[in-house]
């Protein structure tokens, strides 16, 4: 059967969405072809810019970098949690998909808030899964999980960084389950399993690195 290849991952440029107060990216033309032979550019950004993938020492004192992963942690298979009708993702809600979460390394919330990058609203409160049902997941044998929005913990973590406000954070990474941020294009996936790709860039002591997030469909 032929592949389907869907990209999940935001544009890199300027004046693009980035998280509150921090530093967006610059793209420098340093030569061109008709002064240089060839062109160039000088590309300056966060490691947690875009479409991204969170290693357990963005917030762990002793945690695991990206680096350190094999590469195997960073591909497998994947499911969409639809969840833009919900103010929040309970357990309750999450039971539903238990037989489906036990046959897959990946869960992606689809929140929609896709739809809301590059506005103000996209730093609104979102759904995003509470203690409980962070913590169930913690049973499963996952490699990482993604969701279309900022984070899975809410916005006013970003006011003061602790594992009070960002408890989904330290619960997840504590166990070495990767956070994959900002995914795009969730709606075009089907209501099955897929195969799900998110490689980091090769970067050592990564406590995070953009994606190039993919999912590939087989029709």
């Amino acid at each position: 059967m032929p592949t389907k290849v869907i990209d999940l991952t935001q544009l890199l440029k300027e004046k693009m969405t980035v998280y509150p107060d921090t530093a967006p990216p610059t793209f420098e033309v340093t030569n061109t072809v008709d002064k240089d032979g060839y062109t160039e550019h000088r590309i300056s950004m966060l490691s947690h810019t875009g479409t991204h993938i969170d290693a357990p020492c963005h917030i762990l004192q002793n945690g695991k970098s990206l680096d350190k992963f094999q590469m195997d942690k960073f591909i497998g298979s994947a499911i969409i949690i639809p969840c833009s009708d919900r103010k929040e993702i309970s357990l309750e809600y999450l039971r539903t998909f238990e037989h489906k979460i036990t046959e897959v390394d990946f869960i992606l919330f689809f929140t929609g808030w896709q739809n809301r990058w590059n506005t103000k609203g996209y730093f609104d409160d979102c759904p995003i899964p509470t203690r409980e049902a962070v913590r169930w997941l913690t049973g499963f044998k996952l490699k990482g999980v993604g969701i279309d929005a900022f984070s899975l913990d809410k916005i006013d973590s970003a006011l003061a960084v602790t594992e009070e406000n960002l408890p989904n954070h330290h619960i997840l990474l504590g166990k070495e389950i990767l956070l994959i941020e900002n995914l795009t294009n969730l709606d075009k996936l089907p209501d099955r399993a897929f195969s799900f790709q998110c490689f980091p860039l090769k970067v050592e002591n990564a406590d995070g690195s953009p994606i190039r997030a993919i999912a590939m469909i087989d029709e």
